[in-house]
């Protein structure tokens, strides 16, 4: 019997064939036992939750570590001194500085927030019971205007309505009270939940920045042990653009938004607008969401001053307006500049598609996300596109077709610019051989 050798190529395609057989089967089982995927990935999210939080808050408050840890240092070893435990005492120190910069904030917001969303209600409470009277009064007199028929088919609607709500009362809220009281209590035990997270979290980020460095080197050596050496520098340059892109976003975004939310405050304070503090933490939060975040924080903030004051509502809708496009024109681009590099339709896209799939969360993160989901296609694309011959200046693709009218028949600009190509690299337009002719 002849015997049959194996040749290194052999193993390739077998090796090939199983990971697409593999891919194959996990593609239909994700497709069509989803629930199971999402089950599997909630019980994941509810493990590693504290660690998250506490990645989150140590990458947030990074910048603050390496300034003290470095200060510190330079402090420590002035004039040529030498401690044995410099760099010991510098982290201490980054890490007491760090931990008490992610306690201010937190502190800070909940006491703007909280007491101004007590009072708020309170007033409101307080006010609810002179607004329905004089909601009253203006029904008694412009009913009173009414005619007889027009007064009975009043009278008949109000009734419907009334009917209606008992109706809704009895039939959905009763039978429901049950499924309602539990959801409370589950919302009542994921706050408490999430709290406990939170401060583990806080525990977990002192870990995270003190032993930053080690993960940092561990992760290099296994690139460098798994890749080769051209894709292990291209791995790590990603890598170093990723946490460039992420980290000027992030800042950015919170910088702007900590500026939108003084500026907010002042211009209420000088107009005298109710809630002033309070409206402005919400502008201010609800700000880091790119475009739509402005307007969103100025739907309940306007139906506070709605109830305490029609007009100052009015005034704050204007007033939002501008200070949105000031944020979008002239502030934001001054902080944030081009550290994503999507144009503002991609942003938008971004937004929407993260907030869809991920909540309050995605709409915030989706933008740098996206920007280096944008950035690996781009650099994959023009790498194909050297390869080939073309160019990879897009003005090379683009036309005209409001200025220049292609001839109908004959090979035109549209033509040249995709498959002609000159010495130096960018697209020439073709002879035209009809001219030549002539």
């Amino acid at each position: 019997m002849k015997r049959i050798k194996l040749e290194t190529k052999h193993y390739q395609w077998g090796l090939t064939a199983f990971l697409v057989i593999v891919c194959c089967v996990l593609a239909f089982f994700a497709i069509y036992r989803f629930d199971v995927i999402q089950t599997f990935f909630g019980f994941c999210w509810k493990v590693l939750a504290p660690f998250v939080y506490g990645l989150v808050m140590a990458y947030l408050v990074c910048p603050v570590y390496n300034a003290t840890v470095r200060g510190t240092y330079a402090v420590l070893n002035k004039k040529d001194r030498k401690f044995k435990k410099d760099m010991g005492i510098a982290k201490a120190t980054g890490t007491v500085v760090s931990v008490l910069t992610i306690l201010i904030v937190i502190s800070g917001v909940m006491l703007m927030v909280i007491p101004g969303l007590v009072n708020s209600i309170i007033s409101i409470a307080e006010k609810a019971p002179e607004t329905l009277e004089q909601f009253s009064k203006w029904l008694e007199e412009n009913i009173s205007k009414l005619s007889e028929e027009e007064q009975g088919q009043l009278e008949d609607w109000v009734a419907g309505a009334t009917d209606n709500a008992i109706n809704f009362a009895k039939d959905t809220l009763l039978p429901h009270s049950k499924a309602l009281a539990t959801g409370v209590t589950q919302g009542v035990m994921g706050f408490a939940k999430f709290m406990l997270n939170f401060v583990i979290g806080i525990i977990i980020s002192v870990y995270f920045l003190n032993s930053k460095d080690t993960f940092l080197a561990q992760i290099k050596k296994v690139i460098l042990a798994t890749f080769k050496e051209e894709t292990a520098e291209e791995i790590l340059n990603g890598a170093r653009y990723t946490n460039k892109t992420f980290g000027g976003f992030i800042s950015g975004k919170v910088i702007d938004s900590l500026i939108i939310g003084v500026i907010c405050f002042i211009v209420m304070s000088i107009f005298g607008w109710e809630y002033s503090l309070l409206i402005s933490c919400i502008v201010g939060i609800t700000n880091i969401i790119p475009f739509f975040g402005p307007f969103i924080g100025a739907v309940p903030s306007a139906l506070l001053l709605l109830i305490a004051n029609p007009m100052h509502a009015l005034y704050f809708i204007i007033f939002v307006l501008i200070l949105q496009q000031f944020d979008g024109n002239i502030l934001g681009p001054k902080i944030l500049g081009d550290s994503t590099g999507l144009s503002s339709f991609w942003v938008l896209f971004a937004v929407l598609v993260g907030g869809g799939l991920f909540g309050f969360i995605g709409m915030v993160i989706g933008i740098p996300v996206f920007a280096v989901i944008y950035y690996y296609a781009s650099r994959a694309l023009n790498r194909r596109l050297v390869a080939k011959g073309y160019s990879t200046d897009l003005n090379d693709y683009k036309i005209d077709p409001y200025r220049v009218k292609p001839k109908k028949n004959k090979r035109n600009k549209v033509i040249a610019r995709f498959f002609g190509s000159s010495d130096d690299g960018k697209a020439t337009e073709p002879e035209d051989k009809d001219k030549n002719e002539s």
